[in-house]
């Protein structure tokens, strides 16, 4: 009897998760879903390009000493008709968020940062017309607890015509002045790119240099992690995979989003590297481990127009899994959290 329940209970689990997907996921996405798992990943990928996806990079390492491998289907540039190629760079964006959370803790660690001082200690002049700057500390900045509103968010920020490196720090901050918080710092969590953007500012004025100077010395270079870049100014565009929006056909590459939110571009293996070492305790020491912990999420998925990436650690598993998809909507982002569920799965029953 509790076996006919048990098997009802899936079974009823299954119709109901169907039947979400259904009526609220776009219909290619919907394909994907209930399609039976293949049994290689390089058909997933190929059945993702098929259903609406320009391009698809992956890179999985399984740890324990086993080969990674490396994956590529669909176009590197629709355009040129140039198939996709698994060592193309690769626009990360809030993928990037990882490495500053990680410089923060470095320095908080080695006592340049203070976690609990407050974001009008550390720019006064900026954050003056920040609600509850006096109160919102580099560690809620960090978590995304600060209550300070999305500047991304605003109707007036232009996805399409984003600022640039000479003015991005006074007009996002001129998004967000005088706007009320979304809620009392640390009161709770929503996630702002606001946050970000005034954590390179505050590292910037700590350092007397670029923090992404800093952390091309203390991780990149120290991880081998030569294909890992600032920004889009020091990338060949012919290495740069194209980036497309569902539905149209132009290609966003030249679209140079130079926030500290979201400015990095890699290949798949050297983000896999980077997570696997932040992952493993060989980024930082036992002090800095302790403290990143406490501090930020150990996996992350990024957004820009025509980009998707999702940069994932599987604890259970010890697996590090990289995808990069060249089309950015809906129907894609859940295209390629399936594919990462998949990859998962197929992993685990091959052990």
């Amino acid at each position: 009897m509790k076996r006919r329940t048990v098997n009802a209970l899936r079974i009823l689990a299954l119709v109901v998760a169907v039947t979400c997907i259904a009526l609220f996921a776009p219909l290619n996405a919907l394909f994907i879903y209930l399609a039976p798992q293949s049994e290689t990943i390089q058909t997933e990928l190929n059945r993702a390009v098929e259903h609406g996806i320009a391009g698809m990079v992956v890179y999985v390492d399984e740890g324990n000493d086993a080969p990674a491998k490396s994956y590529a289907a669909g176009w590197h540039n629709k355009q040129t008709g140039q198939p996709a190629q698994s060592d193309a760079l690769f626009k990360i964006a809030s993928v990037s968020k990882l490495y500053v959370a990680a410089a923060v803790t470095r320095l908080a660690a080695r006592g340049q940062l203070n976690l609990d001082t407050t974001l009008l200690e550390y720019l006064p002049e900026q954050a003056a017309r920040i609600t509850h700057a006096g109160e919102v500390t580099l560690r809620m900045l960090v978590q995304h607890r600060s209550g300070i509103v999305n500047y991304t968010d605003d109707p007036a920020y232009d996805w399409f015509a984003p600022f640039d490196s000479a003015s991005v720090t006074h007009k996002s901050l001129a998004l967000v002045y005088d706007k009320p918080a979304l809620f009392a710092p640390g009161e709770d969590y929503a996630y702002s790119n606001t946050n970000y953007l005034l954590l390179g500012r505050i590292m910037d004025k700590t350092l007397g240099y670029r923090y992404q100077d800093y952390i091309r010395t203390e991780f990149l270079t120290p991880l081998g992690l030569n294909n890992t870049f600032d920004d889009l100014s020091q990338v060949s565009a012919q290495r740069l995979m194209s980036g497309y929006v569902s539905g149209y056909d132009e290609d966003l590459k030249r679209l140079a989003f130079v926030s500290p939110a979201g400015a990095m571009v890699a290949t798949a293996k050297d983000v896999a590297a980077f997570l696997r070492a932040l992952n493993n305790g060989s980024l930082f020491t036992a002090e800095e481990q302790a403290l990143y912990t406490t501090l930020y999420v150990n996996s992350h998925d990024g957004w820009l127009p025509g980009y998707l990436s999702f940069a994932r650690y599987h604890e259970p598993s010890d697996t590090v899994v990289v995808i990069f998809a060249s089309t950015s909507g809906d129907s894609q982002w859940l295209i390629g959290d399936i594919i990462y569920r998949r990859i998962i799965n197929m992993l685990e029953e091959s052990r």
